[in-house]
């Protein structure tokens, strides 16, 4: 398959690679050039513009920080207006339903050009593997015309068709809602449990006995816990950025956001406290910070695990 693969970042250069070595003729396009050389020695084309790397493709992937950088490539890096008649645009990026949907309006309307959003979770370490969770949103049709692609970036158990266009956005935007709501609700437990004297390890382990525990209290926290590792390979930024988009889209949807705002500006502290590429568990330094002690288990029960999120 003819497939054009736009943004080669942390998560993004392990996809395109997954892609090539799965047989598929890839054209490479990135803002900083020089993050294609892995692929072009893997025998992927360069491609000097959104615009060329989507010319004559079947699928265009994109893979991008932001939905206003999404726009950005589609509309005025002319990629949407390339993509021929019959092509698929597969945005994987954290973004939103409405940005995509300017994009459709547009250029993408009337031309026969179809679209689906793939968003993924897993972190870097899952794009990596090749073994990522992907949310899709689209056609039953489209989304079976992606589908050889996607199980060469995921892992084919874990690709979900979650719904129409737009579905697959949506989904990725709750699943981190919920997951740094988590975070948060976990730090502000163990803070006040640590405070009145409670041993951290046996809190922990309270709380993985009772109805409360979750798979991030016995699985995601221990990076913390175990290492003192507050996960940098998803930064604050993008964090607080997808906190943002989830946040409106709850207001624009009418949906009452009292607790999601709240945690917002708990990750939007931590950013200006902690600076913006720290890690996305930083949040918890807040709290460590409030009992004057770092959360951490001298003989941790079990390994640290990857973490359940991704970008």
């Amino acid at each position: 398959m003819r497939i054009g693969f736009i943004g080669l970042g942390n998560m993004g250069r392990h996809m395109a690679r997954h892609l090539i070595h799965a047989g598929h003729l890839v054209t490479v396009h990135d803002t900083q050039p020089e993050a294609a050389a892995e692929h072009l020695a893997l025998g992927a084309r360069w491609a000097d513009s959104p615009a060329d790397c989507a010319e004559g493709a079947e699928l265009l992937i994109t893979m991008l920080p932001t939905p206003r950088i999404v726009e950005d490539v589609l509309l005025r890096g002319g990629a949407a207006e390339a993509l021929p008649p019959g092509a698929l645009w597969v945005d994987m990026s954290t973004s939103t339903p409405a940005a995509a949907d300017r994009v459709a309006a547009d250029v993408l309307d009337g031309r026969g050009v179809r679209r689906i959003d793939a968003p993924v979770s897993g972190m870097a370490r899952g794009a990596e593997a090749g073994a990522l969770q992907i949310f899709v949103g689209g056609a039953d049709d489209d989304f079976r015309i992606a589908l050889p692609a996607l199980e060469a970036m995921g892992d084919p158990d874990r690709i979900l068709h979650v719904g129409p266009v737009g579905a697959g956005y949506t989904v990725k935007l709750m699943l981190n809602l919920l997951w740094f709501s988590h975070l948060v609700a976990t730090s502000e437990v163990l803070a006040m449990g640590v405070k009145a004297g409670v041993d951290l390890g046996t809190l922990r382990n309270s709380l993985l006995a009772s109805p409360a525990s979750s798979s991030f209290i016995e699985q995601d926290l221990m990076s913390v816990l175990a290492d003192g590792d507050y996960d940098d390979s998803f930064a604050m930024a993008l964090a607080c950025k997808d906190l943002g988009l989830a946040v409106d889209l709850g207001r624009d949807l009418g949906v009452s956001t009292e607790l999601s705002a709240l945690v917002e500006q708990i990750y939007r502290r931590s950013k200006a406290q902690h600076g913006e590429l720290a890690g996305e568990m930083s949040p918890v330094r807040l709290y460590e910070a409030l009992v004057g002690q770092e959360f951490r288990l001298p003989n941790p029960a079990i390994e640290p695990a990857d973490a359940t999120l991704a970008v």
